[in-house]
């Protein structure tokens, strides 16, 4: 099996990159320089017309958006556990908290880091500011939902591909106002995620070396 990761350090391909090396699956990487705007040059465009990270490539099938990536690859390797069988109430779980990251956080951590773009130059604190009390919003609601579940993890004793991403969210607030790590029942599933050996493996692959 043929497969190539493009990606760039510290976005959403993070998630794809960690799980490739969770799963044991060899895999080439690719690395875009932003600042270059590798991800928008026409040989890139040609792959993902988005362009936008991660795109997975499996035997040239294209694949793109970091959830999906994330749900496909744990169901190619259902002996790693990363997601519940199929038609079970935990799949449905796993679903919510999947489209949760998708619709919920990812969204609104694009107007805190882009907040030009909903409403232009003129209207970027309002924006932020929105978008910071809609993280801390979300993310009580996950901390709740850890203490109520008594996990350790989102969908209770098994890790999950949900963990995965949330983790990688997480990893996003740590310049915030008000981090994720200032939640106990964050912190401590952050702990755990970050204690991965996988993670430190995909931190030297990319040259991170911050929320260790």
């Amino acid at each position: 099996m043929s497969v190539v990761l493009y990606g760039s350090q510290s976005t959403a391909s993070l998630v794809v990159h960690w799980l490739l090396i969770e799963l044991g699956i060899e895999h080439e990487l690719h690395q875009l320089d932003f600042e270059r705007r590798e991800q928008k040059s026409p040989g890139y465009l040609a792959i993902n017309p988005a362009g936008r990270v991660p795109t997975l490539l499996i035997d040239g099938q294209v694949l793109t958006e970091s959830a999906a990536i994330a749900m496909h690859l744990a169901d190619l390797h259902p002996q790693a556990g990363f997601a519940p069988p199929a038609g079970t109430p935990a799949r449905g779980d796993y679903y919510r908290w999947m489209c949760f990251c998708v619709y919920t956080l990812m969204p609104a951590y694009r107007a805190w880091f882009y907040p030009h773009e909903p409403a232009g130059e003129a209207a970027v604190d309002a924006v932020k500011e929105r978008a910071r009390v809609q993280l801390e919003a979300a993310w009580q609601q996950v901390a709740d939902h850890l203490q109520d579940e008594q996990g350790p993890y989102m969908l209770g004793a098994q890790v999950s591909a949900v963990d995965f991403m949330l983790a990688m969210l997480m990893r996003w607030s740590r310049n915030m106002p008000c981090p994720t790590d200032a939640w106990p029942a964050l912190a401590a599933h952050a702990r755990r995620m970050k204690d991965r050996p996988a993670l430190a493996e995909v931190y030297r692959r990319e040259g991170i070396d911050d929320w260790t």
